[in-house]
């Protein structure tokens, strides 16, 4: 217990406290002109790598780049759970999955806590006199709407709909400062391709085949320059596999158990997808991403076209990855850095550090996005949420201590990332563990779990996961996780 530091993630007595008191935020007792505006854009199934600015050479990403470079731009950050619901649910609440009895989107039907609901993001800063509007996606558990979540209904639109009505909103959003939420689908779409590719090789009916916009959108994406032919096209813009495409040798069990099972869509591409398949996949990937930057574009002109800029913290991140053919696997939800690690952006010009990029804090998507807007808008943290505020590292700041690891929850694993390494259990197999030295191994391709030189450190964060288990009340992963010896 004496590493871990009084603010740090695990936050012993915090984090019980977030589980057995659910006490009314604090908040300001009026609002004040001084209090910035708040933009909150979110994407879907957006990985960390996914930007220009990020050093991907095969995209342009000019609206997300504009943010990191008024901004700071946290290479570090995790999604809480990498699947949407729970995702999602941990964003707009301020607590992990598990607290809410989710672990994968099936639990989208279980009610939300109405404790939760009355508590989140934005009932929270509606008691503050902030106007708050919500546009785009949702996808939260039942019974938690926009406007049962504190919200104005902007609009359900996830596309060039919700870029323009943004775009209004923000030509007279009136007196009162305001927090938007600008919930867009893409780069989504691409999950189509996989689904299509499997249903149609083996004669099965569609799956989603109300999603006509979805494919729409992706096929779309999917076409090839017509001023080359397949050969150049392939040889100078498709983008090339990654580095760590194959399998690794001792993969835990339960990926090709649960996550990429034989006889499902995500088992069939693994085991029949081509070079040729994957390398398409990467570059619609990439072409989506493109089409979403274009989307925020429209916000971000309009926000500077107003004046507003310099009065709006504008956040932006996604609420999970994309595996993009690491591991020849796609889509979210498995613990690897693709499908968890997302981007987190936060830019107020004149305030946050321009082009600051920290490579060295560990950051939680989920826990500490409602902390961070509350910091900037001069609002007291509800004193039961765990997270930090990463206003103090986006200004350049050093705060007095930091958490020392982030933990990832999943359908059937729990992952935990030290600055170093990054350990993962899952429920089943008999290969449950994972343990990699991110510094050495950052495409995760070698499992250090049974090398006696790696025994301390594989004790040490069996040693984090029970301890953060046990303080948050995590019902679902304590049957799972494997005590240090």
């Amino acid at each position: 217990m004496n590493k871990v530091q009084p603010l740090c993630l695990i936050g012993m007595i915090g984090v019980c406290s977030a589980i057995l008191a659910l006490p009314l935020p604090q908040t300001l007792a009026s609002p004040s002109e001084s209090r910035p505006n708040l933009l909150l854009i979110i994407t879907d199934q957006q990985h960390a790598g996914m930007m220009s600015c990020a050093g991907n050479p095969y995209l342009k990403t000019p609206a997300m780049d504009s943010l990191a470079a008024k901004g700071a731009r946290f290479e570090l950050a995790y999604s809480a759970n990498p699947v949407c619901v729970p995702a999602r649910m941990s964003m707009f609440t301020g607590v992990m999955p598990s607290a809410l009895g989710v672990r994968s989107n099936a639990e989208q039907a279980n009610p939300v806590p109405k404790d939760r609901l009355k508590n989140s993001m934005g009932w929270i800063f509606r008691r503050a006199g902030y106007r708050t509007v919500y546009g785009g996606k949702t996808h939260w558990m039942r019974g938690m709407t926009v406007e049962s979540a504190g919200f104005e209904l902007l609009t359900r639109d996830t596309r060039e709909e919700l870029a323009q009505k943004c775009a209004e909103f923000l030509a007279a959003p009136g007196d009162q400062p305001f927090l938007l939420v600008a919930s867009f689908i893409n780069p989504h779409d691409i999950c189509f391709m996989a689904i299509d590719a499997f249903t149609q090789a083996t004669g099965r009916e569609p799956l989603y085949p109300q999603a006509t916009i979805e494919r729409k959108y992706l096929a779309e994406a999917l076409k090839m320059p017509t001023d080359m032919t397949e050969q150049e096209f392939f040889a100078k813009l498709c983008p090339p596999l990654p580095p760590n495409f194959e399998i690794p040798p001792e993969e835990p069990d339960a990926i090709p158990l649960l996550y990429a099972r034989t006889g499902t869509f995500r088992g069939w591409v693994r085991e029949h997808w081509t070079e040729r398949d994957w390398r398409l996949h990467r570059w619609a990937y990439c072409r989506l991403t493109e089409k979403v930057d274009s989307e925020i574009g429209v916000v971000l002109q309009a926000l500077h076209a107003h004046g507003l800029d310099k009065r709006t913290v504008v956040i932006f991140t996604s609420d999970h990855g994309d595996l993009d053919g690491a591991h020849r696997l796609e889509h979210k939800s498995v613990l690897y850095e693709g499908s968890a690690r997302v981007p987190f952006v936060v830019c107020w010009p004149g305030v946050t550090k321009a082009g600051l990029v920290d490579r060295e804090h560990l950051v939680s998507a989920g826990l500490d996005l409602i902390p961070t807007l509350c910091d900037f808008a001069g609002i007291e943290k509800p004193a039961d949420l765990p997270g930090l505020s990463v206003r103090p590292l986006a200004e350049g700041r050093t705060p007095a201590s930091w958490r020392k690891f982030v933990v990832v929850e999943s359908q059937a694993g729990r992952m935990v990332r030290t600055q170093r390494y990054k350990y993962t259990v899952y429920e089943v197999g008999s290969r449950r563990e994972q343990l990699v030295d991110l510094k050495e191994d950052p495409g995760e391709m070698v499992n250090l779990v049974g090398k006696p030189e790696y025994h301390s450190v594989l004790q040490e964060h069996r040693r984090l996961l029970q301890e953060w288990v046990a303080a948050a009340g995590d019902e679902i992963g304590k049957s799972f996780i494997i005590p240090p010896e």
